[in-house]
Parts: C-alpha cells; structure tokens; sequence
C-alpha cells in the first residue's frame, strides 16, 4: 500500500512538473511573437505552478518591460535579483526599466567600502555563500591539521596562514549568506505602484504633503500603523504612506 502510494505521488508530481513546463513553453512562445499579455498571464501562471525562480521573475518582468508597465518590470527585475544578486541580465534590465520612471532621486552618499562589501554580497546568491563558507571552514579545518601535526615546516606555514585566510573567508561568507537570506525573509523594500501618491507627514490624510512620489519608485518601508506605511527613499527623506500604493518586493 505504502508503494502504491509513493508511486500515485510521483505520478502526480509528474503530471503537475510537466503541465508547469508545458505553460512556461507557451509563455515563452507568447513573448517570442510579441503577444506581451498573454506571455504576462502564461508566466504568473507558471509561477502559481512551478514556484519563484528568478529566471521566471526575470522573463516575466521582460514581458512587463515591452508592455510598458515599467512599475511592474521594475518589481519583477527586483524579485529576480532577491532570489539571485548574481542575475547580471535583470540588473541591466532594471537599469533601463529606472531611466522609464518619473522620480529621480539622489542617493546618500555611501563610504566607499560600505559599497565594496554590498557590490560583493550581492555578487552571489544566499546558497552560493553559505557553500563557500561551509567549504572554507572544512579547508581551514585542513589547515589546522597541517599546522599542529605536519612535519614539514613549510607545510606548517601553509597551514597556519591559509588557515587564517579560509577562517576569514568562512566568516564573510556566512555572514553574506545570513545578510541575504535575512533580506529575502524579511522583506522590507517596496515598489510605489500608485501612479502618484503624497508621502505625509503622519499616517493619516489630515497629514501634511512632505514630498510626491510616482510609480515605480522603490522605497524601504520602516513601519506599518494599520492601514499605513512610513517609507524612506534612497536620498534619506522619510514619511507615511497608504500600504495599497506599493507593493512588496
């Protein structure tokens, strides 16, 4: 009984992997004729049935892109990037998507380490670093090993100082992989998808205009009071919007 039942699983796990496959292949053939809007249905669609991906966020966002629905472009190249810093292709496209928008907004200036260390993090994926720092911390197991029970004093060398280094790797590769799964679980960047709101001074429409923003705009949502967000964009500015205007990358 048990096998017929692993059996009917993977004969349904089966059906529903090929019909998802089956969708992604119409949708693919929707985008490669120029008809965008069926391609956007045949897309959401696959992801209900295969999952996220950033491959399938990436070529939905690309059929937002040639609809012209550059807000929803934007939202999807960011989702790709969340599941894959390293998605070189969404990242270009995400750049064209933001010259479409309205807001052009200036950001803090950053030290230029701060920067390095992000441009690096974001390089790889999650599961990308937490392999690198579980394999550097097994070689600088190794290195241990050759230190303290070598003979060879050049061996002991090599252990002593490639072990320092892989037990530095270890820590930045972990701590990018805790970093970027930490961001992806806990979501806190949002796309305005209004085509203009008013950010307020107070979660309330008795509060004063601060500043207007339009869709697209990408802010970082610091808050929520029931049905209210305070935001802050990228040059620092800060107040209190409605949650229906954005959407959560």
């Amino acid at each position: 009984m048990k096998k017929i039942f692993i059996y009917l699983l993977l004969a349904v796990t089966g059906i529903t992997v090929s019909y998802g496959q089956e969708t992604l292949t119409q949708a693919n053939e929707a985008y490669a004729q120029e008809d965008y809007i069926k391609a956007i249905e045949l897309y959401e669609q696959t992801l209900k049935e295969q999952g996220v991906s950033s491959d399938l966020y990436y070529n939905l966002g690309n059929a937002y892109y040639k609809h012209n629905e550059f807000a929803k472009a934007i939202l999807n190249y960011e989702r790709a990037l969340l599941l894959n810093p390293g998605n070189e292709d969404a990242r270009f496209n995400l750049d064209m998507a933001n010259t479409h928008i309205v807001d052009k907004i200036d950001p803090v200036g950053r030290f230029f380490l701060s920067v390095w260390i992000d441009s690096l993090r974001s390089f790889l994926s999650s599961n990308a670093w937490a392999v690198i720092g579980i394999v550097s911390f097994l070689l600088f197991l190794l290195g241990c090993y050759l230190y303290l029970f070598s003979k060879s004093v050049r061996a002991k060398k090599m252990g002593f100082f490639g072990g320092i280094i892989l037990f530095l790797v270890s820590i930045a590769a972990n701590s990018f992989a805790w970093n970027l799964n930490e961001k992806m679980e806990n979501r806190n960047e949002a796309i305005v998808f209004a085509p203009t709101v008013p950010v307020k001074s107070s979660p309330a429409e008795s509060g004063t205009d601060l500043f207007v923003l339009h869709e697209g705009t990408k802010v970082v949502m610091l808050n929520k009071l029931g049905d209210w967000a305070e935001i802050k964009i990228s040059d620092g500015n800060r107040g209190w919007l409605p949650l229906s205007s954005i959407e959560i990358i």
